[in-house]
């Protein structure tokens, strides 16, 4: 009965790795009498009982002995891997790589961040500018709604001429009052936008803080440990 090539053709990439391995450990001088010197015996996919003087292609899925001329055991040589398995183990290799990559990407941020603010003193004056630069804005806001507020009684006033009947009352005076409030809800959006800014902000201070505390507390250390220079005794 033939026997099937479909199994093997899923290790043909492993062919060469386990004839390699099958010299490896193997002197110079006896390569030359290595294949007639060990058989290999393994038992196939079939339940077959297999022997060369060379490692059986048809076991590369399996474990094969190798075996000295005289029927001493030398070695085990383990399965090869199978597809499924090489995509594991290469899933597992790029897993590992996008975790050491992380953490080198990690080690060179904390390195700008305390370079950046090496000490909580630093920090804190970073925390104050940010949020100084929304209260400018909110300010500036305020002081705007304040203006529209003393336009809006001037409208106001106008418009209290035509109180009883206010359909009498003058296109443009209309437009006016209503160009007013839409500012006013503007200016009142832009004071919410620098609301949410100074709440971003602070959360990426305080998330900063708690990165910052033991970079802190290491640089300290070092500080402690480093002996001060001639000039700074």
């Amino acid at each position: 009965m033939p026997v099937s090539l479909r199994p093997l053709l899923s290790h043909l990439p492993l062919v060469a790795a386990v004839l390699a391995l099958a010299a490896a450990g193997t002197p110079a001088g006896a390569q030359a009498n290595n294949t007639a010197s060990s058989i290999y015996t393994c038992v196939d996919a079939q339940g077959r009982r297999l022997t060369s003087d060379r490692p059986i292609l048809a076991c590369l899925d399996r474990e094969q002995r190798e075996l000295s001329s005289t029927g001493i055991l030398r070695r085990v040589i383990p399965p090869g891997l199978t597809a499924t398995e090489r995509e594991a183990r290469e899933a597992r290799e790029r897993e590992a790589y996008v975790e050491r990559q992380r953490a080198r990407d990690t080690i060179r941020r904390d390195q700008a961040l305390i370079t950046r603010y090496p000490d909580k003193a630093t920090h804190d004056a970073g925390r104050k500018e940010a949020l100084a630069q929304t209260q400018a804005v909110v300010d500036t806001a305020e002081r705007r709604i304040a203006e529209l507020a003393a336009e809006r009684r001037t409208l106001d006033d106008e418009m209290e001429f035509y109180r009883k009947d206010p359909s009498r009352a003058p296109a443009k005076l209309r437009r006016a009052i209503e160009s007013n409030a839409q500012e006013v809800e503007e200016q009142r959006r832009a004071i919410a936008g620098q609301q949410d800014e100074r709440n971003r902000i602070n959360a990426r201070f305080d998330d900063e803080a708690q990165r910052l505390q033991p970079l802190w507390q290491a640089a300290a250390a070092q500080a402690a440990k480093t002996p001060a220079s001639p000039t700074q005794r």
